[in-house]
């Protein structure tokens, strides 16, 4: 969802996004109040449209730098971020050990990965390396794939386990984050890989 990207698929979220350009920064903060306090307690797929309208208005009100003004006041469950001021919003990648969780804000790391609690850290760490070796085979170079004979058979494979994995992320480990953050999202793609949301089930 670059803004300089002219993909048809960034120019779509970028036509989808005037409706919040339209609005002035109080109706933008007050939106973006509402929108949060639906999505309290909640694990969400970075897929679901709620989401999807919430990035949208939440990259305006980053740009606008609308949390700053302090318009409005938080939900009574969300602590200001760190890392832009917004309310904390995290957002849980495949990338988890390398760049912690991620402020579905500003994209900068909202939590650095030594900083998540040591119960949740410990089960999204070993799920990380997991996630790693299976998203490895989509960047496996012409030496790699000879070597494991059918590559074809083996990112079939490895697509499987991605959406396992996922799907483990979102329906086990994502909710565990819940008692430390008001909501979370976790990420149910990979692009590499060919997993679409919908492969992605419980």
């Amino acid at each position: 969802m670059a803004a300089s990207s002219n993909a048809p698929l960034d120019l779509l979220w970028k036509e989808y996004s005037f409706v919040f350009a339209e609005f002035d920064d109080l109706t933008l903060a007050r939106w973006s109040v509402q929108t949060l306090g639906q999505l309290t307690g909640k694990a969400w797929r970075f897929s679901h449209p709620l989401v999807g309208s919430y990035r949208l208005a939440a990259q305006l009100a980053h740009d606008r730098q609308v949390w700053l003004k302090r318009l409005v006041q938080f939900p009574p469950d969300y602590v200001e971020a760190p890392c832009c001021r917004a309310p904390m919003l995290p957002l849980l990648t495949r990338d988890v050990r390398p760049e912690g969780l991620i402020c579905l804000h500003c994209n900068a790391t909202l939590v650095p990965f030594e900083e998540i609690p040591a119960a949740p850290r410990r089960a999204l760490g070993n799920w990380a390396d997991q996630y790693a070796s299976v998203h490895a085979v989509a960047h496996m170079d012409d030496r790699q794939r000879k070597a494991v004979g059918d590559y074809d058979r083996a990112y079939e494979i490895a697509a499987g386990d991605a959406e396992r994995l996922l799907a483990q992320a979102g329906w086990k480990l994502a909710p565990e984050l819940l008692e430390f953050y008001a909501a979370v999202i976790w990420e149910d793609q990979d692009e590499c890989l060919e997993v679409r949301p919908e492969d992605v089930r419980r």
